[in-house]
């Protein structure tokens, strides 16, 4: 496994109905990924606020995946709610001065390693590339 010395930690808000079983069977499989990487299993990241993400990046997570079950949600209603409120966080970051790059919704099934892994190593890169986040002052 290998990290971004620069490019800070990755949180990864898996849902524990798809996402966290996805990332369970990538460790069971044994398969690499960057250690600065950090899973948090949650119920549905529909409930986290758009400042919560803010707040991360100015507590030096360097980007958020949030792997979700996508349209598949057992919650109904909870991935279009999900969805808006990382719109709202995306303009929230933009005010911010931060590359909204570093926050990716994406869906991950039970059995999705290689698109865990994929969207693990690309945000890895991606913070190889633009660093640990920097903060300016809101417009």
């Amino acid at each position: 496994m290998s990290g971004a010395p620069g490019g800070g930690k990755i949180l990864i808000l898996a849902t524990d109905s798809c996402a966290y079983p996805g990332a369970n069977s990538v460790g069971q499989a044994h398969s690499p990924y960057p250690a600065n990487t950090y899973i948090l299993r949650v119920r549905s990241p529909a409930l986290f606020p758009e400042r919560f993400y803010l707040d991360c990046f100015r507590k030096g997570i360097g980007g958020i995946l949030i792997m979700s079950c996508g349209e598949e949600c057992p919650y109904e209603g909870a991935y279009k709610a999900l969805a808006r409120r990382v719109d709202a966080a995306y303009q929230l970051m933009k005010a911010h001065g931060l590359d909204i790059r570093r926050l990716r919704l994406t869906a991950i099934c039970t059995v999705c390693n290689r698109a865990f892994l994929k969207e693990v190593n690309d945000m890895n890169a991606l913070l190889e590339e633009i660093g640990p986040p920097e903060f300016r002052d809101a417009a």
